[in-house]
């Protein structure tokens, strides 16, 4: 695959390494209203697994692990993820938990149509060009089970920061440190293109406040 911008991704990564190395548990413990209805939609279609990619520190994998689902939690940042292992073991969800270093610009570990449920929330709106984040897509469906859930969130362009910062192509506008692919309405319809698009909901979240939408599809059976 011909990455994009590759300094800029490493850098974003060592961004990330070193906020989370600085920021332990930077998000809180509670999980996200994402994540909250994920578990929802997930329980609904009888998922029994869920991968999340970009898991950060854990309190989405965490959650779902409390939810009684089996995770497998992915992100670039090993410092994340370090502190996510710990949190599991504290509380007692070791075994329903596994952590991967990954960077979702190269194909998924795991074998096609392994898993019941995939989420990510603001993962797809990091520093990837538009090539990647349509591969990442692909690679979610192969390893989803036919019928299974792909519940994502990502920044779109009616966000306050849009349009703002320093410009790095195909709508990546960064911020402090921290590089952002804001999504087109278009984006999301072509990312659903072979799967049923069942929502596409808009809320805000955080301070200024961001402004996301929360994509549920599902994988043809």
């Amino acid at each position: 695959m011909r990455h994009h911008d590759d300094d800029l991704v490493g850098v974003q990564r060592e961004h990330w390494q070193r906020t989370y190395g600085a920021h332990p548990g930077m998000y809180g413990q509670e999980p996200s209203a994402p994540a909250v209805h994920a578990a929802e939609i997930f329980h609904a279609n009888g998922a029994k697994d869920v991968l999340e990619l970009g898991a950060g520190h854990g309190r989405d994998a965490l959650y779902f692990a409390r939810e009684g689902f089996t995770v497998h939690a992915t992100d670039f940042s090993a410092a994340g993820l370090e502190q996510l292992k710990h949190a599991a073991k504290a509380q007692g969800l070791a075994e329903r938990v596994t952590t991967a270093v990954h960077d979702v610009r190269e194909p998924l570990r795991l074998p096609d149509a392994s898993v019941d449920a995939v989420y990510a929330h603001m993962l797809l709106c990091m520093a990837l060009s538009t090539q990647e984040i349509h591969a990442l897509v692909r690679d979610v469906r192969r390893v989803l089970r036919p019928g299974g859930v792909f519940v994502y969130t990502v920044r779109h362009t009616g966000d306050a920061h849009y349009g703002t910062g320093t410009p790095r192509g195909e709508d990546i506008y960064e911020h402090g440190g921290f590089a952002v692919h804001f999504f087109p309405r278009h984006l999301v319809d072509s990312l659903a293109e072979d799967w049923a698009l069942d929502e596409v909901h808009a809320f805000e979240e955080g301070e200024l406040p961001r402004r996301l939408w929360r994509v549920t599809q599902t994988a043809a059976s």
